[in-house]
């Protein structure tokens, strides 16, 4: 089956990859001059199962509020004009439940973990490199609230068969021997080994280069313009440069996703959810992050990526916006030498931002859509990277006419539809 993906960010390349590998000819369509260089260029550089959670739980409302009067605020609103941003505002609210929240963390957890298990089979059989490291996340806790919190978690957790262990002090800086010297400042963690780190970008290249060299073609500087349709089926791609054609097409452009099929009749509730990250050249190793380390009380990870640091987080919701706003680089920058002193360069560090596409409910929106020959394989939050092979699996098994090796109706739009 001839198949045009449209985005080539980790998403959309996982997603060509894995069609091509079961046998269709695929070509990957971007407006950028090469895959990864949007929101995949520089995210956290985790590949986190164990700490995929919906942001929308018990209690979020009232927490949002206090993060908004936080000097160093992990969560910042810009209210647009826009109706969609107050429409998935209110969806959010509606997922605020214990029994949504509940729902919405074992199905990111059950894709995330499965997702793992892809990565991994896809590292043993190419051998691709990604300054990866098989070390964990440990989530530090620096309140008694957030310690007592973290039990509920540990449920899901213990329910999905995810392995996880509590540490007291001592525990997290024999994990992270850099925390030795501000381990006050912390009252213990929630280690998750099975976590991986990687740099989501190189990942993202060097996987679309073994997949142009397997067939895959890609179709860069070619900003699309719309679908066309003819009688319930897509009949092709409006682009800069002509329009393509092909037997089904899969939709990967992130936040930019809902603006493509709105006119189609398709309602995808994604809406963009700013993040940014710092990356500093580490300049005393003894002082670095070993893996991934959440500042729980900024919502910040710190990552180790070669002899980098990466340090990601922060939620802006500010529409299309991708203005670098220097309160939310002092809130990286705060987290990073609060609890790494020393360790890197942080007046030399770069300082990125890209849009996170979201979902109300935290999972991402795979599959089938009314039109019968367009797929969807987007939504992915915060989690792209850590997500981004298992759901190319799971997309490229229902294109294939296969059953996914891992539980997947309720990963489509049909349950933002019924």
């Amino acid at each position: 089956m001839k198949i045009i993906v449209l985005g080539a960010g980790v998403v959309g390349v996982t997603s060509a990859w894995y069609l091509a590998q079961a046998g269709h000819d695929v070509t990957v369509i971007d407006r950028q001059p090469a895959s990864g260089l949007e929101t995949s260029f520089a995210n956290a550089g985790q590949v986190s199962p164990g700490y995929s959670s919906p942001w929308a739980g018990p209690g979020v409302p009232l927490k949002s509020l206090k993060w908004l009067m936080m000097k160093y605020r992990p969560f910042v609103v810009w209210p647009q004009a826009d109706p969609h941003q107050w429409r998935w505002m209110l969806q959010m609210l509606e997922n605020c439940t214990t029994d949504a929240y509940a729902r919405n963390k074992e199905r990111m957890v059950r894709l995330a973990e499965y997702s793992r298990d892809v990565l991994v089979d896809l590292r043993a059989t190419t051998g691709i490199t990604y300054d990866d490291r098989q070390q964990g996340t440990l989530q530090l806790f620096r309140t008694r609230k957030q310690l007592d919190a973290a039990a509920k978690d540990m449920d899901v957790l213990r329910a999905s068969g995810v392995p996880h262990e509590m540490l007291d002090v001592a525990g997290c800086v024999a994990r992270e021997p850099g925390l030795r010297d501000t381990a006050h400042k912390i009252l213990g963690g929630l280690l998750l080994p099975g976590d991986e780190t990687g740099d989501a970008f190189v990942f993202t290249q060097r996987l679309a280069a073994m997949a142009e060299a397997a067939g895959v073609r890609f179709a860069y500087d070619t900003p699309i313009r719309g679908l066309v349709e003819d009688g319930g089926r897509i009949a092709g791609v409006r682009t800069d440069t002509g329009t393509r054609h092909a037997d089904a097409y899969v939709l990967a452009l992130g936040s930019y996703s809902p603006a493509m099929v709105r006119r189609l009749g398709i309602d995808l509730p994604i809406y963009p959810v700013k993040g940014y990250s710092l990356t500093a050249p580490i300049v005393d190793e003894t002082r670095a992050p070993v893996s991934t380390v959440m500042d729980e009380t900024f919502k910040i990870a710190i990552t180790r990526l070669g002899t980098r640091i990466r340090v990601g987080g922060t939620a802006e919701i500010a529409g299309f916006s991708t203005r670098l706003r220097a309160p939310r680089r002092a809130t990286l920058e705060h987290s990073v030498t609060d609890l790494y002193p020393g360790a890197g360069d942080i007046p030399a560090a770069s300082f990125w931002t890209g849009l996170r596409p979201m979902t109300p409910d935290g999972t991402p929106i795979i599959g089938r859509t009314k039109l019968a020959n367009l797929f969807l394989n987007t939504g992915h939050g915060t989690l792209g990277w850590t997500m981004a092979c298992g759901s190319a699996r799971v997309l490229s098994d229902v294109m294939s006419g296969k059953m996914p090796d891992t539980p997947h109706e309720d990963l489509g739009i049909v349950r933002y539809t019924r």
